[in-house]
């Protein structure tokens, strides 16, 4: 029973998969408030299936490219999980997920590029041939400097349409295919470590000392 989660975007997702399928698979109905939303969604989903967390046997994580607040509460969760139940942790970039999912819905048949919102006004962008594996990237830059003709899966385009004019579906990342990358090995797994790509938003604002 592998359980996902992906916190990289303002909407946490959570899904299961036990070993052929997804199972269930829920996502925040508020946007943000990752802290608040993770625990609950994850017991609810399980209880939608009638498992308890001993039933799991590994964790698959959205590691980003997104926000350092979102990333911390989705990889700290997932890893402490992970070692209490003695179970497995797996790592996947979301623009895989949707790299992924796009494919094999069928939302395109030739090299295309994944851009999700980065904030300040920037995306998260890489590139993809037409199988979904990763060419190049992810870079985390203005629109205007990353514009592209190519079919754009993700919110990206949606947000900033004169860049990329060609925006195809899914807009979001999905747990449930979060889960079945993981489970099929359909990208690459890597350590639960946060994928930033920039410095954090917040900061300590350290004071200097005047020198006499």
């Amino acid at each position: 029973m592998l359980l996902t989660f992906d916190t990289a975007t303002p909407r946490v997702a959570v899904a299961l998969h036990d070993g052929s399928d997804v199972v269930a698979e829920l996502e925040a109905e508020r946007a943000m408030k990752h802290g608040e939303q993770l625990a609950p969604l994850v017991d609810a989903v399980m209880r939608q299936v009638g498992v308890v967390r001993q039933d799991l046997t590994a964790i698959g994580v959205g590691v980003g490219p997104g926000p350092f607040t979102g990333l911390r509460v989705g990889l700290v969760t997932a890893r402490t999980l992970a070692f209490v139940l003695e179970i497995p942790v797996y790592g996947v970039c979301t623009l895989d997920v949707l790299a992924v999912e796009a494919v094999d819905t069928g939302a395109v048949d030739r090299d295309f590029v994944v851009a999700t919102d980065a904030r300040r006004k920037e995306v998260y962008l890489a590139s993809y041939d037409a199988d979904g594996t990763r060419l190049d990237g992810p870079v985390v830059d203005k629109p205007a400097e990353l514009a592209t003709d190519v079919p754009v899966v993700g919110e990206g385009a949606l947000l900033y349409p004169e860049a990329f004019p060609l925006a195809v579906g899914p807009q979001r990342p999905s747990a449930g295919w979060l889960a079945r990358v993981v489970a099929q090995e359909r990208a690459e797994l890597l350590d639960p470590e946060p994928m930033y790509l920039r410095r954090p938003d917040a900061e300590v604002t350290r004071s200097r000392k005047t020198v006499s």
